[in-house]
């Protein structure tokens, strides 16, 4: 199983501020969103990510980092298998990804998810 990706998740009161910010004074290049996410990286290095969003549309938590695995299925098992607290339960979500959110010992919501398709 491989992580690709881990990523900040910033709560936004006001998206569209935000992006003035990020792209205008950080210089930052925003990527496909949808009405409630914006995702900013580094220009040229689209690994280097952060995600400013609006309260998760199907969740209704906000969840603190995300990480993309490959293997979205293991580590759901695995976090059910230890007990963990399971925020939002594994769900194919309508704009392609499959995912779960769980709390960490330290209160944090993890998103962790993987590109479908």
């Amino acid at each position: 199983m491989a992580i690709r990706r881990i990523k900040p998740n910033i709560l936004a009161d006001d998206v569209e501020a935000s992006r003035a910010f990020y792209r205008e004074v950080l210089g930052l290049d925003e990527g496909n969103g949808l009405d409630w996410i914006a995702f900013y990286s580094a220009p040229g290095a689209p690994e280097l990510q952060i995600s400013v969003m609006e309260l998760d549309r199907t969740a209704g938590v906000h969840p603190d980092v995300s990480i993309e695995a490959d293997d979205v299925e293991v580590l759901y098992e695995k976090a059910v298998a230890a007990g963990c607290e399971i925020v939002h339960p594994l769900t194919d979500e309508p704009w392609g990804v499959r995912r779960f959110f769980v709390r960490d010992p330290n209160g944090a919501v993890i998103n962790v998810m993987r590109h479908l398709g």
